[in-house]
């Protein structure tokens, strides 16, 4: 007969094989996922939010830990810059104050006037040749009109006392050789007693003219020259005269036009200056004054027209303020308007003679309309 087996065995069979493939493969499973219960047990939502924040608050701990530091090092620079603030404070206090000072010092100082500017000489015109001449010509005639006793400013009486004052009259008045010379020549009268004096004699002598060393061993060298090479006499020629020690040709002109009367243009300061302003030279050196000068007047004219010019020189036509306003040759002169043009103002300006002042001569000429020149005061006894 045969055996029939039960459905429901095998499936009961089946079963049991699943159940025991299960129990074989439990212990793992059954760890693991008692692990993970454990896990998802003890790990509750709030500990993992938490623990995210711990893990957050580390970072941002980091990250800020350098800002952190800069804002310390902040803190100190302030403090520090506190600490300073006082004195800064103080000193641009002082600064203000020194400026305020020095404001109300400027504002108390009086207001300076202005200087007024100088007077511009008016342009000169451009004339020819022959114009200037012309012109030239008249300005003689009109210094002729107004120093009809114009004459040498130096007393002297014979052409040695007039070679010797010469020569004194260097970087000095004329006045001054005047007032000396009388105790010059009173103790030697010629060239043979003056190339005798001691220098130190002769110094003492010469001493108010200035540079009286100088001017001593000139007058001792050109006093052994005339008497060694001119017999003791003056020689009357230019090319003579001018080989003396301290004898230039201005010096020889005085002589010889004033001695021995050959005609010469004597060019001191005085006649450069108003040969110039004159319109007659634009020359500096004496001697290119003298040949522009030369061409334009007769030969018989030259040391008349010198003393003329330098009589202006010194009374009118000043070096630093002319008398423009008091000047009788005004209206011919290109440079009228360097000086004073007030008449009034100008009239206080003129010297000797037109001033009313004594001349420079002691023993000035007859025709001489001023007053002589008064002596050297004696020097003061010692107390």
């Amino acid at each position: 007969m045969r055996s029939t087996r039960n459905p429901a065995v095998r499936k009961s069979g089946a079963s049991r094989s699943t159940t025991q493939d299960t129990n074989e493969a439990g212990p793992a499973s059954v760890r693991t996922t008692s692990a993970g219960k454990k896990a998802a047990v003890n790990e509750t939502p709030e500990k993992s939010v938490a623990a995210k924040k711990a893990v957050t608050k580390k970072a941002t701990a980091k990250k800020a830990a350098p800002a952190k530091k800069a804002a310390a090092k902040k803190a100190v620079t302030k403090k520090a810059a506190g600490k300073s603030a006082p004195a800064k404070t103080a000193t641009a206090k002082k600064t203000a104050a020194k400026k305020t000072t020095a404001k109300k010092t400027v504002a108390k100082k009086p207001a300076t006037k202005k200087a007024a500017p100088a007077k511009k000489a008016p342009a000169r015109k451009a004339e020819s040749r022959a114009a200037m001449v012309r012109r030239a010509h008249e300005i003689n005639d009109g210094l002729a009109e107004l120093y009809p006793y114009a004459h040498p400013e130096l007393d002297f009486g014979n052409p040695f006392e007039l070679l010797v004052a010469t020569v004194l009259s260097a970087q000095t008045t004329d006045l001054r050789v005047n007032q000396t010379t009388p105790r010059l020549f009173a103790v030697c009268p010629t060239p043979e007693d003056m190339a005798a004096m001691p220098p130190e004699e002769l110094e003492e002598l010469i001493r108010p003219t200035g540079f009286f060393r100088a001017k001593s061993k000139a007058l001792l060298g050109l006093s052994a020259a005339l008497r060694d090479r001119f017999g003791g006499e003056v020689p009357g020629r230019l090319e003579d005269l001018v080989t003396l020690p301290g004898v230039g040709r201005k010096t020889a002109n005085v002589v010889l036009g004033n001695a021995f009367g050959v005609p010469g243009i004597t060019v001191d300061t005085h006649f450069g200056r108003l040969a110039r302003r004159f319109g007659w030279t634009t020359e500096q050196d004496a001697e290119k004054v003298e040949a522009d000068v030369a061409a334009i007047f007769p030969e018989s004219e030259w040391t008349m027209l010198s003393h003329r010019v330098v009589f202006h020189g010194r009374r009118v036509c000043h070096s630093r303020k002319p008398a423009c306003g008091a000047c009788a040759i005004a209206p011919l002169c290109p440079s009228y308007g360097e000086g004073e043009t007030d008449p009034e103002k100008a009239r206080k300006l003129l010297k000797y003679e037109l001033g009313g002042q004594p001349g420079q001569r002691l023993k000035p000429p007859p025709d001489y309309p001023g007053q002589p020149a008064p002596p050297l005061a004696p020097p003061a006894a010692a107390s």
